[in-house]
C-alpha cells in the first residue's frame, strides 16, 4: 500500500483505520484528502482476504465538518462547470466505494458530522456515535442543493423518506439521541468509549466469514432497486454459490469438531 498523505492510516491484525488529521480545522476536507479516500477505498476493494474491516474517525473534537471552506468552496469558485462536475464526481465515488467494498465499514462519530462528513459517516455500514456527536447536512445553507454524493439515495433508506427532506431541506442539527431513535446510529455511547464500542464491533465482524459479509453488503445495495420477485431469485444464486464455498465448509467442520471456524473468505 502507498503512504496516505493526507490523512492517518494504519492497519494492524486484519483491521484497517482512517483517522482524519486536521483537527484544527474540524477535519475539513480538502481536495487531496479526497483524492486519497476515493484511492484508498478503490484499492481495498481488492484486498478483502488482508483487510477485513475498515474504521473511519476524527481526531480531536470532531469527525469531519465537511469541505473547507478555503480551500474547497473559495477554489471551486474560480472553476468552470467542466472542472466543478469533476470534483462532484469524485467525491460521489468517495461514497459509491465506501458502499461497494466488501468490507464492513463503521463510522466512529465524535462530535460535529457536517456536511460531506456527514455523508461519509451515512456511507458506513455501522455508525456508532459517541454522546457528543452530532449530525448536519449543510448543503442549502451555502446555497446548494441537498442532494450531494448520493445521499438523497442513501439517507431515507436509513431514516425514512419524511425525516430524510427535513434534514437535507433545513440541515438542522441531529443529536445523537435523535441519530438512534431514527436509525441514522447502531450505538450511542460516552465519549470516552466511543473506541471501546467500536473494537466490540470490529472483533464482531472479524469472527465472520468475509465473503458472507461481502455479498451481504452487495444484496442489500441491489435489493434497493429490485423488484421483490427479482431479490429472491438473486439471493437465491448468491446463497447458492456461498453453499459451495470453502468457507461454508469450515463452518461445519468447526461446528462438528467443536472449535471455532477459521473463515478464509474463500
Amino acid at each position: 500500500m502507498r503512504r496516505w498523505e493526507h490523512f492517518d492510516y494504519e492497519e494492524r491484525d486484519g483491521v484497517a483505520t482512517v483517522t482524519f488529521s486536521r483537527p484544527e480545522r474540524l477535519n475539513s476536507l480538502t481536495f487531496e484528502v479526497y483524492a486519497d479516500i476515493r484511492d484508498l477505498t478503490r484499492a481495498l476493494r481488492s484486498r478483502g482476504a488482508e483487510v477485513r474491516v475498515l474504521v473511519i474517525r476524527g481526531r480531536g473534537r470532531g469527525f469531519c465538518s465537511g469541505g473547507d471552506v478555503d480551500e474547497i468552496i473559495g477554489q471551486l469558485l474560480k472553476r468552470g462547470t467542466r472542472e466543478v462536475f469533476e470534483f462532484a464526481h469524485m467525491t460521489g465515488e468517495c461514497v459509491r466505494n465506501l458502499r461497494e467494498m466488501p468490507q464492513p465499514v463503521i463510522a466512529a462519530v465524535n462530535g460535529v458530522a457536517a456536511g460531506a462528513g456527514a455523508v461519509l459517516a451515512a456511507a458506513a455500514d455501522i455508525r456508532v456515535l459517541a454522546e457528543s456527536a452530532s449530525f448536519r447536512f449543510l448543503f442549502t445553507s451555502v446555497g446548494l442543493s441537498g442532494g450531494d454524493m448520493g445521499i438523497c439515495w442513501l439517507l431515507p433508506r436509513i431514516i425514512g423518506l419524511g425525516r430524510a427532506t427535513e434534514a437535507l431541506l433545513l440541515g438542522g442539527k441531529i443529536t445523537s439521541q435523535q441519530a438512534l431513535a431514527w436509525g441514522l446510529a447502531a450505538r450511542v455511547v460516552p465519549d470516552d468509549r466511543l473506541d471501546a464500542a467500536v473494537d466490540e464491533y470490529v472483533a464482531a465482524l472479524k469472527d465472520l466469514a468475509p465473503w458472507g459479509l461481502a455479498m451481504t453488503k452487495e444484496m442489500l445495495n441491489r435489493a434497493a432497486s429490485s423488484d421483490y420477485s427479482s431479490a429472491i431469485e438473486m439471493e437465491a444464486f448468491t446463497q447458492t454459490l456461498l453453499m459451495t464455498a470453502e468457507d461454508f465448509r469450515e463452518f461445519h467442520a468447526g461446528f462438528t469438531g467443536k472449535r471455532k471456524p477459521e473463515f478464509r473468505g474463500r
